[in-house]
Parts: C-alpha cells; structure tokens; sequence
C-alpha cells in the first residue's frame, strides 16, 4: 500500500489508507488510545481500540486504518483534519523514542531554555512554528533566485577559502593550508566582481559565510548563508538600490501569497508588501533624526543597534515604511573598494538597508578604476602584493558595477519578528557553539 500524506486525509472518508509519521501525543483512555500523528504535511488524530499501548510520545509509526468523519461534538476547529480521524486497524513502530530530553507538543507548555533547546535542534525542528520557518526560507530564495534568473543574471559559486582576507583581515577565521595559510571567505565580494570583469554583467550566489567576530549578540552569526549579486553598468549606488527593492517587493508579494495566513497564525505577524518606494537618507541625515530623538550616537559616521532600532521605529510610526536605506557611509567606515563621490572625497557611495530597525544589507558602486583602487587600498594599510590577484582584475578592462551582500537569516527573523538569528537559522554558529 502506498502512503498517504495527512493532508490528503479529508478527501479520503470511507476508505483504507497507509501513514507513516511522529506519535506527537499519544493519550491511553484505556480501551482505547488516542493519537496525534504528525507528518510534513500535517496532523491527524488516530484512534486505536486495545492497541497501540507500547508507542511513546515521538516515536515513528507506520499505521493502516480507514478514514472516518468525527462525531459532531469532537470535531477540532483549529486543525485542517479536524473533521476526520482514523480508525487504526493495524500499526508498527518503525523507531520508538527514548523519553525526550526537550518538549516538542506546543500545546500549553512553556517554552525549554533556548540553549538546551539548540543542543537537540533536531528534536525542537520538529515543531509546526519551526517548520513554517524554513517554509519561509523554501518560498524566499525560490523567489529570489525566479526574480534573478528573470532578470538576467546568472548564478556562481566562488570559493570559499582565499588567499588573502575580501575585507579587512581583523575579522576572518585563519587556515593552515598544506605548508602556508589561507582564509575562509567573508564575502564573495572579489569574485563577483570579477565576473563583472568577465563581462556577465549580473550575477548572484548564494552561499556560505564566515566572520570570525567575538560576537554573541542576537544577530550576529560566525557562519551563515549570504545572499550577494553583483550588476555591471549601473551609474552610482541608487541603481543596485531599485535592484534590491524590486528583489524584495517580489520576494515578499511571493511569501504573502503563499504563506502569509499561516505566517499570521501562526507568529501574529503581517507580512507587509511595501507599496511605495523604500525611504532613503543620508547617513548626516539619520544622524540628524537621530539627534531629534533624543538617541545618542554611538559611533561617528555608524548605527549601532540602537540607533537602527531607533531608526527602524521612526520609520515605520512617522514615514509608513519599513524599510530604510542609509546612504553616503564615511570612507573610514567603508572597505577601500567603494566608490567615493567626486564632489566629496570623504563619502562613499554606499548603503545599508534597514528591515524593522535592523540591517539586512551592505552594498555600494564600486571603485573599477585600477590606479584609484591601488591608492585607496595603500591608505587602508593594505599591501598591494597580498591583493594584486584581485587589483589584476581591473588592468584589462572592466565596467562601472556594484551590488550587495544580504543576510537572509536576519531577514527571515524580521519578517516573522523572531528574538533572534538562532531562532531562524537551521543550525546556529557563534564563538560559543560548534555543535551540534
């Protein structure tokens, strides 16, 4: 017999069908047991007479039985297959669980500490609010990549371990590599830009990131998923801008669709599809609401995280958006690949984009010409031989480009107003946990 996914159940009344998933509760009335199965699809309550009495909370079942409508006054309202049950004819414990270390029924229960909760992460996935993470993560870069590969870019996968830091070397994980070092990559950064170089004009890669920061704060992470493009021909910042605006004016009208009812259910969040065009400010100008604010600036020329926070309510509360790029970074703040505006030297022509007052985003137009590259990396204290590799790129011709380098996990957190990245990350890295 094939098996049947639970979702299918209320179309099948009357008939004899296979599952197989989690005993999520199971409850011994004596003659009878009642349990709740639980499978990717859904939940189905399953009823066994004189039987089923050795399963425990969690175990893997197989069972046969027929598909049955409730008696009236136990139909359960909040469940898709609330209508229904099954009749258990015949089952099998296909792997039986241990008592569980962390609880995984929602159902009036407070929540397990989150540290001991990422220590059985795959026990604690198993929730149906957990699933409906990653169900958000599946609809999110689907549409991202449907947007790019409509839009003309194509994709690439650079490596991962560098010879020399993409950034500045204070904050990358150092690697013994046969009889010298190498460096795992903080960005594709050198190599999306090279493919400008390759004349493909636009790309994107999604792909794995390492930033060895002593950070252990909600939304830093010392390894996760990066989403990067890079676009060829663009004529300052404000161009790679309405490229991203229209990425996640797309992205987000496809996780509405798809998946905003359970989302509100589920979170008691609105995904929000934002009808206007993104807010944007200087740098001297946040500051400056900042000020009226009454919120101290904690670096010169930067936000910190209250600061976004800050910015992030007054967007929201007094502009109706958002989302909010911050523009015109200081160039002491900004790599020595960013472009810097003629009229004014000291800015570049970057920007961070804010989500619900925390940054999403880092990009910029950047600096294509060789001998300005060189002496901008000369004044960052960079040696021009450990980054010649990269400044070759340049010498043969090159177009004016830029792009961004987005965190999808902190997207993720502010689209369904998690606490934290380690609730929307799959398996968590930070200075203080490598497994599991």
């Amino acid at each position: 017999m094939e098996r049947t996914l639970i979702k299918e159940t209320p179309e099948l009344v009357g008939t004899t069908i296979k599952l197989q998933g989690w005993a999520e509760v199971v409850r011994d009335m004596g003659k009878l047991t009642f349990t709740d199965l639980r499978d990717r699809s859904g939940r189905i309550q399953i009823v066994g007479y004189q039987m089923m009495k050795d399963i425990t909370t969690e175990s893997v079942i197989e069972v046969i039985g027929e598909i049955k409508k409730r008696p009236e006054k136990m139909i359960n309202p909040e469940l898709e297959t609330g209508m229904i049950e099954m009749d258990v004819k015949e089952y099998k414990i296909l792997s039986k669980s241990e008592p569980l270390p962390i609880q995984v029924n929602e159902a009036g229960m407070n929540e397990t500490d989150q540290d001991k909760r990422l220590d059985y992460r795959w026990i604690d996935l198993r929730k149906s609010k957990n699933k409906l993470i990653f169900e958000v993560w599946t609809v999110m870069e689907q549409a991202m990549r449907e947007f790019w590969i409509k839009n003309g870019y194509m994709e690439i996968h650079s490596p991962k371990i560098l010879g020399a830091p993409s950034e500045s070397g204070a904050e990358v994980f150092e690697v013994k590599y046969f009889e010298g070092k190498a460096y795992l990559a903080q960005s594709p950064q050198f190599y999306k830009q090279m493919a400008m170089a390759a004349g493909f004009e636009k790309v994107f890669e999604v792909g794995p990131v390492f930033r060895a920061e002593k950070s252990n704060t909600i939304r830093h992470a010392t390894e996760f998923t990066g989403y990067d493009i890079e676009i060829s021909f663009v004529e300052s910042h404000h161009d790679v801008m309405k490229a991203e605006e229209e990425l996640l004016r797309y992205t987000l009208t496809q996780i509405k669709e798809k998946l905003g009812d359970k989302i509100q259910k589920t979170f008691n969040v609105e995904v929000k599809v934002p009808s206007k065009p993104f807010i944007r400010m200087t740098m001297v100008e946040a500051k400056a609401v900042l000020a009226k604010l009454g919120i101290p600036s904690e670096k010169a020329g930067d936000l910190g995280s209250e600061e976004e926070k800050a910015l992030g309510k007054y967007g929201i509360e007094e502009l109706d958006s958002e989302f909010i790029f911050v523009t015109d970074y200081p160039i002491d703040i900004r790599p020595f690949y960013h472009m810097r505006h003629e009229d004014n030297p000291n800015l570049t022509m970057s920007f961070d984009l804010m989500y619900k007052g925390l940054e999403i985003t880092t990009g910029a137009k950047r600096e294509h010409r060789y001998d300005v590259l060189v002496k901008q990396a000369l004044e960052k204290g960079m040696t021009q031989e450990k980054i010649q590799f990269y400044l070759d790129f340049f010498r043969y011709g090159c177009p004016p480009h830029g792009g961004f380098g987005m965190g999808p996990g902190r997207l993720v957190m502010k689209i369904l107003d998690l606490p934290n990245i380690r609730e929307a990350s799959y398996l968590f890295r930070n200075p203080k946990r490598l497994n599991p």
